[in-house]
């Protein structure tokens, strides 16, 4: 599992996710799908070694607020983004101002926030968007999906193209759980902590923020159980939700499966 990540200096989470066996025979290519955080503190060397990827696609699946907080340094051909919507701030800053929080709760708001994330307007145009431009991409470029952290919205898309891809469920479990060896929260967590107790006058303990830095199996586990409930099914979702019908599914096996 380590020799998917990629230790970039200013890039969390950057890390390959091909390389996974399909039921649909053969194994998903490697070096043709990444995902990540942010680009905002990339270094030199960082954007040489992106550089050397081939990456022509990215979905940047950010809000125009952290776009603008933390402008990337490096940026796909092929971008896309989202002007927000009506969502203009990280939704769990909402959640972090209320008085009584704690990491029990905490976790509640993530697996409530992966309950809605698959339906919010902006997700699904984002979502479709990269299956459609992940159909049609050229020849042997790469794509990439990136968030703030490389986790959550990031995690579930990544998840979704790999069921596409016909991955098995351990491996697209195994894979979302990545994240915990790519990112050392504990190194981190301290200062981010400090960071929001500051930004929003509060004084919670650190580890109320814990459950927004790395990931639980349960909240990818919350994602695929509001699917199946709201749509019937992963599939049906794919297709009704997203627009990816059979013929794009397709298309996006044949160009990154390999016998």
């Amino acid at each position: 599992m380590m020799t998917r990540i990629l230790p970039l200096e200013g890039v969390r989470n950057f890390r390959d996710f091909g390389g996974y066996a399909s039921r649909h025979g053969g194994t998903v290519r490697r070096g043709h799908l990444y995902r990540s955080g942010h680009y905002a503190e990339a270094s030199d060397s960082d954007l040489e070694r992106i550089a050397e990827l081939g990456i022509a696609l990215q979905a940047d699946l950010r809000r125009p607020d952290e776009r603008d907080r933390q402008p990337g340094k490096w940026s796909a051909p092929n971008t896309i983004i989202h002007d927000g919507g009506r969502e203009m701030e990280a939704p769990h800053t909402r959640f972090l101002q209320q008085v009584e929080v704690n990491p029990e709760t905490a976790e509640d708001w993530m697996d409530d926030y992966y309950k809605v994330a698959p339906y919010k307007a902006h997700h699904v145009e984002l979502f479709a968007s990269w299956f459609r431009e992940l159909a049609g991409l050229d020849g042997n470029a790469a794509g990439v999906v990136n968030c703030a952290a490389g986790k959550d919205r990031t995690g579930i898309l990544c998840a979704l193209t790999h069921h596409v891809l016909g991955v098995g469920e351990d491996d697209i479990r195994a894979d979302y759980d990545l994240t915990n060896q790519a990112v050392n929260v504990d190194e981190f967590l301290p200062a981010a902590a400090k960071h929001f107790n500051e930004m929003l006058g509060k004084n919670h303990d650190v580890e109320v923020f814990r459950p927004f830095m790395g990931v639980r199996l349960r909240y990818l586990e919350t994602a695929f159980s509001a699917m199946a409930a709201e749509s019937g099914s992963i599939d049906t979702y794919l297709v009704t939700t997203l627009g990816v019908d059979d013929a794009m599914q397709k298309a996006i096996r044949d160009r990154l499966i390999e016998t």
